[in-house]
């Protein structure tokens, strides 16, 4: 990549939807042009006794085509005329929308020519000055795609989720159910700037190996000190690594993988409401909240939700803890909440 293009803070942004390319609209704008003028050459010619050079009458193909081109380019020179009155009204009938149609082939290729890039480049501005507190999904593989479909079922706008790939397939993909895209190395620095990392409110690392996921993440950590890092691994003897490199939250997923497939030999059902609890907006769901002030000064067992831990003062404790002993106005919850058939949530009762 050259100093310039790496410079640019619109490469490799992809926007949903993105229309389609200049230059293919132009061939496109090209190829029918150039019908309308081969079909007005043909009518001319067929008709080529109908019509005058100068003194002559009657005109050669070299005659026909020049003034097919001229009638439709509205030049006009006046040199080659219709005189008879079939010829003037082939004129009238099919010279005329023809001329109409080839001006606006070319008023509208040059116009999408000028305006197409200039349009992308707004709305890329405009996504660029509006960007702030979204959320970072570093890879659209598998592991991207499931986090995606997670943060969705939790809430989070389309518009509020970046992805971060080099993969061009992936890309559209991404950018077909409506999502924004950097093409490019998440480990890269310019590319994480492009993504606005900077503002980001959480970052997803879920790369294919855990080298990679290992530089994204101290790349990310560099950029923005204080952002949320959750990262996957596959090998659980790097979770470690992970953590010093500035992760948050660390999951790995063949030691994860592993526990549920040992788990469904003899507990199936265990297995079965682990599933349920990890796919939101539907059956069981785990997420986590803050207390609110009617809760304050309740024992967990006392809520409506059912409550799995309280984080306070930075330390996790169980919700059979005794340190507990009431809840406080600061405390952070994990909680189990079920879904109804139309997939809203409700709590249990007392």
């Amino acid at each position: 990549m050259s100093g310039q293009a790496a410079d640019d803070p619109h490469t490799g942004v992809q926007l949903a939807h993105v229309e389609e390319s200049p230059t293919r609209q132009v061939w496109r704008r090209v190829a029918f042009a150039s019908f309308f003028l081969a079909l007005t050459v043909l009518i001319v010619w067929l008709d080529r006794d109908s019509y005058r050079d100068g003194d002559e009458v009657g005109i050669s193909l070299l005659d026909a085509v020049y003034y097919a081109t001229v009638t439709l380019s509205t030049t006009g020179y006046g040199d080659i005329t219709p005189i008879t009155e079939g010829a003037r009204l082939v004129n009238i009938l099919f010279i005329t929308p023809l001329r109409v149609l080839f001006l606006i082939v070319l008023i509208g290729t040059t116009l999408e020519a000028l305006t197409a890039r200039s349009r992308e480049e707004f709305r890329i501005r405009r996504w660029r000055s509006r960007v702030r507190q979204h959320v970072i999904v570093c890879g659209y593989g598998t592991k991207g795609r499931s986090a995606v479909r997670s943060l969705r079922a939790t809430g989070t706008r389309l518009e509020d989720i970046v992805v971060v790939d080099s993969d061009q397939r992936a890309m559209d993909e991404a950018n077909s159910i409506g999502l924004t895209g950097i093409v490019g190395d998440a480990g890269r620095t310019d590319v994480l700037r492009r993504a606005h990392v900077e503002r980001a409110r959480a970052v997803i690392v879920a790369a294919n190996r855990d080298d990679a996921a290992v530089l994204i993440t101290l790349t990310v950590r560099q950029l923005n000190p204080s952002v949320p890092i959750t990262t996957s691994v596959r090998e659980e003897e790097n979770a470690s690594l992970l953590r010093q490199s500035g992760a948050d939250t660390v999951i790995t997923t063949s030691a994860t993988s592993g526990r549920l497939l040992g788990l469904s030999t003899d507990s199936p059902r265990v297995v079965s409401v682990v599933e349920d609890l990890l796919t939101g907006g539907q059956g069981l769901d785990i997420s986590q909240r803050t207390v609110s002030s009617g809760e304050v000064g309740l024992g967990p067992r006392d809520l409506r939700d059912i409550v799995l831990s309280v984080t306070r003062g930075g330390r996790t404790l169980r919700y059979d803890d005794p340190l507990i002993g009431t809840l406080q106005s600061e405390d952070v919850l994990v909680v189990v909440r079920s879904h109804g058939p139309d997939g809203h949530a409700f709590a249990r009762a007392h």
